[in-house]
Formats: C-alpha cells, structure tokens, sequence
C-alpha cells in the first residue's frame, strides 16, 4: 500500500515555548486529544511496538531485516514517521509489507492524532504494528501512540553515554538495543557502561546486542516480538 500523509502546515508544526498557538491548543484541544490517545490504545496496545532512536542509528534497516524473516508467519504493518520524503515507507513496501508514510513537517513526532489517522488508512485490525518514530530521543518519548512496547535503539557509532544524556526515552523504553556491533572493532563504545547507564535510569530495561547487517543477534529480538505480542495478547483477554 502506498501513501503519505503530510501534517507539515507551515508554521503550525512549531513548538514554540509561550506561544500563544501553543497556549490555545493545550487548552481547547488537549482533552479531544486525551480522548484521541485513548481510543489509539485499544486499537493497537495488543500489536504495536514503537521504534525510537536518533537519526542514523539503524530503525528502519532493522525493520527491513525483521520484516523480511517475519512476513511470512505474521501479518505485519509499518506507520512511518518523518518529517519529509517517502524514503523510509518505500523501504518497507519493496519487502511486501504494508506502510504508509506520516510527514510531520516541522512537527518533531508523531502524535496520537497522526497515528489514528494512519492506522485509519493503513490495514484491517490484527496484524503486527510497528510505528517507526521521527528520529531524535526527546520528543517521542513525551508521547503515548498506543503503542505495546516502545523500543529504543542506540548504535554503536553513537556515545555509550545517551541514556544519562536522553534519560526521559531510555526511562519510558521497554528494551534497549544495541545495534550495529559488527562495528564494535572499529569504535569507542564500551557496551558495559551504555548497559550500566540504561540501568540507572531504567532498572527493568531489557538490553539486546545485535546487527542487522550481519544477521547476529537477529534471532533473539525475534523472540522478544513474538513473547510480546503473547503476553500483550493473554493481558487483553
């Protein structure tokens, strides 16, 4: 399935601190968009998981490479965020699977209202979810999309010190991931201390090592979708 919806209009996706924009929406819309966030959450609690990392970091190679090894045992659908282009979207149609790309213009995340609107465009109910958020660790992780399980990824080309440095996205994230560690021999990142950070903010934390180029560690995040989506299914019955 193709399409892009655009949610970029002009000066409206600005955050500005005070803004009197700003004021009128967080008191005239906020409880429309509580209402909005609540009805997202029955819709996809059970199926949607929420990747978040910085630009660069490898989400949407990790989607394309898991999507590959599940499509053919679980129906599967993408909800990607960016602020402009198709890119990531047409990545994951060319797998076969179903994506609709969401252009948030100058917005810096996706929101409830975006995602709605998505999963009104997107697919029947019943398949797996994944909501690829626009790239950055602040913004995404202030806002509920319904999601089952938000999952934060962090490279290995990155500082080993993001957790302490983004503490709210590794806070609100279910499972860390450490991607790209065929790239470990080539770099200054200490495993041992981005796993102690990610600790001392989040306790319960879970921690996976992998890479998507080379397929090590894959399988291990294949079974941690497959025991969520189980228990997110038992919880909802």
């Amino acid at each position: 399935m193709a399409g892009t919806v655009d949610f970029g209009g002009g000066i409206a996706g600005v955050h500005v601190p005070g803004a009197e924009r700003v004021i009128r929406i967080e008191r005239d819309i906020l409880p429309e968009r509580c209402t909005c966030r609540r009805h997202i959450s029955a819709r996809t609690r059970i199926a949607g998981a929420e990747p978040v990392s910085s630009p660069g970091a490898g989400k949407t190679s990790l989607l394309v490479k898991v999507l590959g090894m599940l499509k053919a045992e679980v129906p599967l659908a993408v909800i990607e965020g960016d602020q402009q282009t198709s890119n990531d979207a047409d990545r994951i149609r060319a797998t076969g699977v179903p994506a609709i790309q969401v252009n948030t213009g100058k917005g810096c995340h996706l929101d409830a209202d975006m995602v709605g609107y998505a999963l009104d465009k997107l697919v029947p109910a019943g398949r797996c979810r994944f909501i690829e958020n626009v790239g950055n660790l602040v913004c995404p992780a202030a806002f509920d999309l319904g999601e089952a399980a938000k999952v934060v990824i962090l490279s290995v080309t990155e500082g080993d010190d993001k957790p302490l440095k983004y503490p709210d996205m590794f806070a609100a994230s279910d499972v860390m991931i450490i991607a790209k560690t065929d790239l470990l021999p080539h770099v200054d990142f200490d495993v041992g201390k981005a796993v102690g950070h990610a600790r001392r903010i989040n306790p319960a934390i879970e921690v996976l090592q992998l890479s998507a180029r080379t397929g090590d560690g894959l399988e291990t995040f294949l079974a941690w979708i497959a025991a969520r989506r189980t228990a997110s299914a038992a919880a909802a019955e």
